[in-house]
């Protein structure tokens, strides 16, 4: 059965290597056709970033298989052998840890060079090298606190419960709303400063978009985001009252106000339409789908990688296997989620104008050097937007 598991690992290695390959041949294409919507100058740069970023994919994805490798071999039997006595909620947490905590530091180098090289190189990532040790310090000890938590309430319902699939999606999907909830007003604020819009009129003309959608939020603030990166973006976050509205200061820098409430109204666009909720709803269904294959998987395939059957193993597997399973669904993801993006920059394009609309896209594809061209196929599996060119295109853009 080994072989097998590893065989179908290959092949989804190989799916997202080929969509890679063929995304950079269709973006080698384009590269020699007239700019759309970007100057000359960032449409080249455009695509030479997206030729970068899927050869780092590539070589991320054979690294990936080779940790699989390592973790399927071997790698579980021998931290099951070091680790695991008993089995019980500690030793469970502990194997889960050291088996995270070594992909973790494995892995490292490969967002060190994307975030110090590849994104710097092309003038996006403006972050030193003492504030990502202390993010990279923050986000590990708030790992050690919720993902223990979450990662012992797991062990003991497995340990606890026969259906312990049903009763371990109820409480991850609740401990993942409970973390959207407070996100925004804790977490976030660890990393980045958050200030109260001080412009006025910009506040008012905010407040009063968001009064015609009946959103209620905990205020409207801007981001330090040039702390650590050049990108332009804007975002609603948080659920019930811990709602806010967030504002990139690299946004507000580029956008003026027509664009802004463009970009707003169509963020807004989504909270109209219930997106957030319907998003909520579909991701429950999948994570339901995800255990309940996982929770009836056979003991077979756990003697298959060297282990027993337990809280421990089970987590394991389910964190090794989870990444071909969440490949399967992204079709349906995306497809949803970019017939979604249609609606709300219709919407938003009702709140101003759809000429802020396009011309606040336009501004943010030139700045965030994003290529506005895209493989099909890479757009049915990657992407939640749709193309650049489609979404101005509904827009009434002639391009």
């Amino acid at each position: 059965m080994i072989a097998f598991i590893i065989a179908l690992y290959l092949f989804y290695t190989l799916a997202k290597i080929y969509i890679s390959v063929s995304e950079i041949n269709f973006v080698l294409k384009a590269k020699n056709l007239s700019a759309i919507i970007l100057s000359n100058e960032n449409y080249q740069k455009a695509a030479e970033y997206k030729i970068v970023n899927e050869k780092f994919a590539i070589v991320s994805s054979f690294w990936d298989f080779a940790l699989f490798l390592f973790w399927a071999v071997f790698g579980l039997k021998m931290l099951q052998s070091l680790v695991i006595t008993s089995g019980g909620i500690l030793q469970s947490t502990v194997f889960v840890f050291i088996f995270i905590a070594i992909n973790f530091i494995l892995s490292l180098p490969f967002d060190i060079y994307s975030v110090f090289v590849k994104d710097k190189r092309f003038g996006f990532s403006t972050i030193d090298i003492k504030t990502y040790v202390i993010d990279n310090i923050k986000s590990v000890a708030i790992f050690i606190i919720i993902g223990g938590l979450m990662i012992s309430l797991v062990a003991w319902i497995l340990s606890t419960f026969a259906f312990w699939w049903l009763w371990s999606f109820i409480a991850i999907f609740c401990v993942i709303l409970f973390i959207n909830m407070f996100y925004p007003t804790f977490i976030a604020p660890l990393f980045n400063k958050f200030t109260p819009i001080n412009d006025s009129e910009l506040k008012s003309s905010i407040e009063t978009l968001m009064s015609k959608v009946g959103l209620k939020s905990s205020g409207i603030f801007m981001m330090d985001a040039s702390k650590r990166d050049n990108r332009l973006n804007a975002y609603f976050g948080g659920l019930g009252k811990s709602k806010r509205v967030v504002l990139f200061d690299t946004l507000v820098k580029k956008l003026d106000k027509k664009e802004l409430l463009a970009v707003l109204g169509h963020e807004l666009g989504h909270f109209k339409h219930k997106d957030i909720l319907k998003n909520i709803a579909l991701m429950a269904v999948l994570l339901f789908i995800l255990f309940v294959l996982f929770g009836n998987l056979p003991t077979a395939l756990y003697e298959a990688f060297g282990l027993e059957k337990g809280a421990y193993s089970v987590i394991a597997i389910f964190l090794l296997l989870s990444s071909i399973a969440s490949f399967i669904m992204m079709p349906l993801i995306g497809y949803l989620s970019r017939k979604n993006e249609y609606k709300a920059d219709e919407y938003g394009s009702e709140c101003e104008s759809k000429e802020a609309l396009i011309s606040a896209l336009m501004k943010l594809a030139d700045e965030n050097k994003s290529f506005p061209r895209s493989h099909r196929l890479f757009i049915v599996f990657y992407h939640t937007h749709p193309p650049l060119t489609e979404r101005l295109k509904a827009l009434g853009a002639d391009i």
